[in-house]
């Protein structure tokens, strides 16, 4: 058996487009389906039910074009949203933050592990309590960084703005400040994180500019290439692989400025994806 509809996509912006990339690599036969809410983008710093609605709303445009599973590729709406959409949607949904955890803990070996992420990422715990989870011994400092994704989403991805930028959102993680008042730790005495997880999948794309600053000490560890590995775990255990040989169907769509965009995506995929089209959102302001 073979289900050649496509997967959809969702996230706040472009920052899901990282952990599309890396779907493309794994499973190449898949056709996909993309949308950005890059009009009301950043979720990070709303409401916990402008999170959920807005999530809805987009997970809507998602199941009225027939997708067979749907990848919550933003950090915020797999940590506020994920269970109301799942009791809501009658199709597989994964999201981001479980695969980023696992991976975080598979890297760290003195078990200390930071996470930098948006406020409602952090405020939601989601990350502390799924690396938890996955081993109870490791000591999880989350760290809000709200300035990344407006700098991600006006394409500001490196030159010296970036690179100031990154280092005042790491500097609490790396020099272990306790006078930070979203910082969720302080830092024990004589030990410092070996792993950082970029717990927002806007901030691969700063990817080197964080190792840069993070320093060849620290694995800087994303949940793009392990969601991968768990979409394709899902779609063989549950029949809805697709198979075919022929050229799979690629499609994006942003509520915001397709300009902007499209830079995104050229700097991305290249010519893979030759248009970007404008939705509306039923609902949206």
């Amino acid at each position: 058996m073979s289900d050649e509809r496509p997967i959809g996509f969702f996230d706040s912006g472009v920052g899901g487009l990282t952990v599309l990339r890396e779907v493309l690599r794994r499973l190449p036969a898949e056709s996909t389906i993309y949308l950005g809410d890059n009009a009301r983008a950043p979720y990070g710093p709303r409401s916990d039910e402008e999170v959920r609605r807005f999530s809805s709303e987009c997970l809507d445009e998602l199941a009225a074009r027939d997708v067979k599973a749907i990848v919550v590729a933003c950090n915020t709406a797999s940590a506020i949203a994920l269970g109301d959409l799942r009791k809501r949607f009658d199709r597989p949904i994964l999201g981001v933050v479980r695969p980023g955890a696992s991976a975080a803990v598979l890297s760290t070996r003195n078990r200390h592990v930071g996470v930098i992420a948006t406020a409602a990422t952090v405020r939601s715990r989601a990350y502390f309590g799924a690396i938890k989870d996955e081993d109870p011994f490791v000591e999880v400092y989350e760290h809000a960084t709200p300035e990344l994704v407006p700098m991600v989403e006006a394409g500001v991805l490196d030159g010296p703005e970036a690179e100031q930028a990154v280092r005042r959102s790491l500097a609490p993680l790396l020099e272990g400040r306790q006078d930070v008042a979203d910082a969720v730790f302080p830092k024990p005495p004589g030990t410092g994180i070996d792993t950082l997880l970029l717990g927002c999948t806007h901030y691969p794309l700063l990817a080197s500019l964080i190792s840069q600053v993070a320093g060849p000490g620290i694995a800087v560890i994303d949940s793009a290439s392990a969601t991968a590995s768990a979409l394709a775990s899902l779609l063989e255990v549950n029949g809805l692989s697709a198979r075919r040989s022929d050229a799979p169907r690629h499609v994006q769509y942003t509520t915001g400025d397709v300009a902007a965009f499209r830079r995104t995506t050229d700097r991305l995929f290249g010519p893979l994806f030759p248009a970007v089209e404008p939705v509306a959102l039923v609902g949206a302001a």
